[in-house]
């Protein structure tokens, strides 16, 4: 998969916006979250693939990092997708089964049918030494320094040599603000979803997020032209379903 350069002019959303487009896909389109779930995990593994295992993941050891949110689902249809490719993947969790969110909760369920380990955050110091981190931890919801769990995950995961693949924003950066709070993901490679994150471009962020990459979730640009957010974007994926921003 050859990853573009996008050059073209791109608007910044801040995390209100994206929760109107969240709303506006789901109650306007039609468009489920377990749809944009799905393609956001997709194409993940395909970043994944392309960028730290050139093309070939088949034996590669990744660890998947997952909250119990949207953020979390993306990254375990991500190891579902490395799985089948062929890497030998780990999951950990910040909670129980029980404690994700209903469409999180349905991948979990995959997961579990197909036998990929999945344990509690607080076991993570028996992980195997991983070729690559997924961070799912804390998407755009992110109120706070992370604690607890998350925080457990996110200082094990700077503590490896493996580089860590983030997915929509670095776990521990606030999406609006860029504020960057302590513990945080220090990524070698971001892929943000439908149009990059305020955040992502705030002074001091990027050595936090690594390389920026967008990933396509089927918003269409009608969605973006409504009153409620009033942006013009143009077509984006045209070329490939990931491009990458310069940051």
């Amino acid at each position: 998969m050859n990853i573009p350069t996008y050059t073209g002019d791109i608007p910044y959303l801040t995390t209100e916006q994206m929760v109107e487009v969240d709303r506006a896909m789901i109650e306007a389109f039609k468009i489920e979250l377990i749809q944009m779930m799905e393609s956001a995990g997709r194409n993940l593994a395909h970043l994944a693939r392309e960028r730290f295992f050139n093309g070939n993941p088949r034996g590669k050891r990744v660890v998947v990092l997952a909250g119990t949110g949207g953020n979390g689902g993306g990254a375990l249809v991500c190891a579902r997708r490395l799985h089948n490719y062929g890497a030998t993947v780990s999951v950990y969790v910040t909670k129980p089964d029980a404690e994700f969110t209903p469409v999180p909760g349905h991948q979990m369920d995959i997961l579990r049918r197909m036998r990929i380990p999945i344990a509690l955050a607080g076991t993570i110091q028996q992980a195997t030494t991983p070729d690559l981190i997924i961070d799912g931890v804390i998407g755009y919801s992110l109120k706070g320094a992370p604690r607890g769990a998350a925080g457990e995950l996110i200082r094990w995961a700077n503590a490896q040599v493996a580089p860590t693949l983030s997915l929509d924003t670095p776990s521990g950066i606030d999406a609006t603000t860029g504020a960057v709070f302590d513990p945080v993901i220090t990524a070698v490679a971001t892929m943000t979803l439908a149009l990059p994150k305020e955040g992502l471009r705030a002074p001091g962020v990027a050595a936090k997020v690594g390389e920026l990459y967008l990933a396509d979730i089927s918003v269409p640009p009608e969605l973006y032209a409504e009153p409620a957010l009033g942006l013009a974007v143009g077509h984006i994926f045209a070329e490939s379903d990931i491009v990458r921003l310069s940051n």
